[in-house]
């Protein structure tokens, strides 16, 4: 019998995000429940990037990731032999990047050892989903896809964006409650100003502005999380004395020798930032070859002294510095590919708060201007960083509940 011709068949793309949304299709379609293990590691092309590859362990890696049913993007001359190195694009499902591990597990020239090495580590962090940061007095801090925010209290009195700046104790404690009460998970207190051009303060002054009210936030607001926003070692140590639950430091133990000791002495988490020079300097500074590469081999040194002097990876957050030392299209680079950070194994901070780059694209010139700039970022970052730093709590919750609900989404729901 010939087949019914003219008869409309749908056939369209679905977005499948996460694990969840394969998970939800595959009930939908009502495939056996076990073949969920089967069908995650084939649900989405990965693409994994180096910069500096060998030219044979280019072509070994084309040829084996080929054979799987992925691919490698290689420089025009590796085929022939006429270039020694290439930066290399793998492209292939978790299954066939794992296969062709498997297939290079006993190659060890080339590079090609320490190569398998990092893309089985990269592999390995990219799937984590989940943080636990134990906090004083038994809480706990839970970072995971659903987006925290920071909200900002700024004691400093040269803060880029002069609304932000409190004048008492009275007026700090006012906007904290408010921030908590419009869903900041965190609250960030900061008594140096760290902006660009401008001039250190002592340990003296900086602890003068800040341990008092410090130690007002803990009296008052017993349960909420307290982070520092700090560079200075002995700083970090007196504000840990003084109730704070996180050191958030902008510095990444290079603008004081001392933090990295007093990191590891704290035992609270460290939120680990990348800067250039310091912020008097920073905007002189000449530009990124390879601002991504940059960034990765930058926090992976960083790390390996935390865990050298005693603060392992899992007690660290990392923040890439937006605004220090890059440029407007640097901080838009660096969103876009935020998951580049994830194979370092850490939640990701950002902080992109009323800062000038958001206001590039719209030509908006004061931080006052930028709030519809900031909160549009923040619903992009939805799922992909784990603390927004923000200095407007509630209009960017709503920002990403809109983002949450459009993405998580589901076709079928019930």
């Amino acid at each position: 019998m010939p087949e019914e011709t003219g008869k409309a068949q749908a056939v369209y793309p679905l977005q499948i995000r996460s694990q969840g949304d394969l998970a939800q299709v595959i009930s939908h379609i009502g495939a056996d429940p076990r073949c969920n293990t089967y069908f995650q590691p084939k649900r989405r092309t990965l693409a994994f990037y180096s910069p500096d590859v060998d030219y044979r362990a280019a072509a070994f890696l084309k040829q084996e990731l080929l054979a799987r049913g992925g691919d490698v993007v290689v420089a025009r001359h590796v085929i022939d032999g006429r270039t020694e190195r290439s930066a290399v694009l793998l492209l292939g499902t978790e299954g066939q990047l794992l296969a062709l591990l498997k297939k290079a597990h006993s190659m060890d020239c080339w590079g090609l050892a320490a190569l398998r090495e990092a893309l089985a580590e990269a592999l390995e962090k990219s799937r984590l989903a989940t943080w636990r940061f134990s906090l004083p007095g038994g809480r706990e801090l839970v970072l995971d896809k659903d987006t925290k925010l920071m909200g900002i209290l700024n004691l400093t009195p040269d803060s880029f964006y002069e609304e932000s700046r409190l004048k008492d104790e009275r007026e700090l404690l006012t906007r904290a409650e408010l921030m908590l009460s419009e869903g900041a998970a965190v609250l960030d207190v900061g008594a140096e100003s760290t902006r660009p051009g401008i001039e250190p303060i002592s340990e003296e002054d900086e602890m003068r502005r800040l341990l008092g009210p410090l130690r007002a936030l803990r009296r008052e607001f017993p349960d909420a999380i307290l982070s520092v926003d700090t560079y200075k070692g002995k700083v970090a140590l007196a504000a840990a004395d003084a109730g704070a639950d996180i050191i958030n430091d902008v510095g990444g133990f290079s603008l004081d020798a001392a933090m990295l000791k007093s990191a590891v002495e704290t035992g609270l988490p460290y939120v680990l930032s990348h800067i250039r020079g310091t912020p008097r300097i920073m905007k002189e500074l000449p530009p990124y070859e390879d601002l991504l590469s940059e960034l990765n081999l930058y926090f992976q040194e960083k790390l390996l002294q935390l865990e050298k002097a005693g603060l392992p990876r899992n007690r660290v957050i990392l923040d890439p510095g937006l605004g220090f030392a890059k440029t407007a299209r640097d901080n838009l680079l660096i969103l876009k590919e935020l998951e580049s950070l994830t194979v370092l194994g850490c939640p990701l901070l950002i902080g992109h708060s009323r800062k000038r780059f958001t206001g590039s694209v719209t030509q908006t010139a004061t931080p006052e201007e930028r709030l519809q700039s900031v909160t549009a970022i923040s619903a992009l970052l939805y799922g992909r960083a784990h603390i927004l730093r923000v200095h407007d709590v509630a209009p960017n919750r709503q920002a990403l509940a809109t983002a949450k609900a459009v993405l998580e989404s589901q076709p079928w729901d019930s």
